[in-house]
């Protein structure tokens, strides 16, 4: 995906290291991301309109001392926050520890316990529950993407909103928003064999965070008003009031709407839309744009290079290209004779017809009550299978963001 990708690495950071006192080049990689942003024009009234502060760099985060951290926990709190001392990441651990000793969380640990304890099979896995941390350390957050509740089947949730891990093929939703990705960028394709692993947005600055975080299997919302939502709302107030430089968040559907009311919109960008459930998708979300919007807010924030790729192939090609460089030609295979040339031709016929919009999922299985709509079939597929229905009052909310 041309328009999308700006790759980068841990050389490139170590470059922009050694290389201090040199000049800043405009187009250099992800590092744009981590300086100051460009200061947004004064005539624009929009919701990425540059913060008040005049694009002042993010105080250094206060040093943490774990060590010295866990040795203050009461004893009921290292057993019961033995997961998030394992497998938090670190930045996320120092700005969340004041959040996680609270009564109320260490309440929420206490259920999970008594689940785990009477033999309820519980998901993600235990280990993965705060996968999104690791993957999205806390300041390379560029893009937060709001989910709601963890897939319930098995080999589904794994830590990401909205990923699935191989060979699970991708659910209904997430298979909505690579139409949506298609629409806004036409060169993108889903993974091979309609694969739903979201790893490499995550690497990438895109925080996949659910508002619950765990889920009894096959039992959707079994896990709901037990503590996460307050935690994770914790989550999504601790980007918006400590990442000050701007970060895009993306809501779809009401409940997620709900989440970033007090987000500073001048600051910030969030995106609001429908949900791409095969339930509400056709009124709106195709076409909402925040994949393209996202990037194009970004670019003229931090400049170019702070863009997110969002291609779900470029790790593994880009691996390969590494791995097994095509060799040089020699001086007869420069000259291509015809019956090749007419091979390259129809190959490329092949992969144009392959490359064309993956369907939209759209208003499937049973549809009961006024407020609410629900879906069994989806419910089979691992999803909520129920989706708050939004007044005319709220869509038009919405559009207005």
């Amino acid at each position: 995906m041309s328009s999308t990708k700006r790759k980068s690495d841990g050389g490139a950071l170590a470059a922009s290291d050694s290389n201090a006192n040199k000049k800043t080049k405009v187009n250099a990689s992800i590092t744009s991301f981590f300086r100051p942003p460009k200061a947004a024009p004064s005539s624009s009234s929009s919701s990425s309109a540059a913060p008040s502060s005049g694009g002042q760099a993010e105080p250094p985060a206060p040093k943490f001392d774990k060590e010295k951290w866990v040795a203050g926990l009461t004893d009921e709190q290292r057993q019961f926050l033995s997961l998030e001392i394992e497998t938090l990441d670190p930045s996320w651990l120092a700005v969340l520890k004041d959040e996680i000793t609270t009564r109320e969380f260490i309440e929420l640990k206490k259920f999970l316990d008594r689940e785990a304890g009477a033999g309820k099979k519980i998901f993600p896995p235990r280990e993965d529950i705060y996968s999104w941390s690791r993957h999205t350390p806390f300041h390379s957050v560029k893009c937060v993407i709001l989910g709601q509740d963890p897939y319930h089947n098995v080999n589904q949730a794994h830590g990401l909103a909205f990923s699935v891990r191989p060979p699970t093929s991708a659910p209904p939703s997430l298979r909505n928003m690579y139409v949506a990705l298609k629409r806004d960028y036409p060169s993108f394709t889903p993974p091979p064999g309609n694969g739903g692993l979201l790893t490499p947005w995550a690497d990438r600055g895109v925080l996949l965070l659910n508002t619950c975080l765990t889920v009894r299997a096959h039992e959707a919302n079994s896990h709901a008003n037990r503590g996460w939502e307050r935690f994770t709302q914790r989550v999504i107030d601790v980007v918006a009031q400590r990442r000050t430089r701007g970060v895009v968040f993306m809501a779809w559907g009401t409940p997620a709407g709900k989440r970033v009311q007090r987000i500073d919109r001048r600051r910030h960008l969030v995106l609001q839309s429908v949900h791409p459930s095969p339930l509400s998708a056709a009124r709106g979300f195709f076409d909402c744009g925040h994949f393209r919007k996202a990037n194009d807010w970004l670019a003229e924030r931090y400049g170019p290079g702070a863009e997110i790729d969002w291609d779900l192939n470029s790790a593994s090609s880009a691996a390969k290209k590494k791995k097994d460089p095509a060799p040089a030609p020699t001086t007869t295979e420069t000259k291509k004779g015809k019956h090749e040339e007419e091979e390259e031709k129809e190959e490329d016929k092949k992969e144009e017809k392959a490359d064309v919009l993956p369907t939209p999922v759209v208003a499937v299985g049973e549809l009961n009550g006024p407020k609410k709509e629900e879906s069994k079939l989806l419910e089979k597929e691992g999803e909520d299978g129920k989706v708050e229905v939004e007044t005319e009052a709220e869509v038009e909310a919405e559009e207005s963001n």
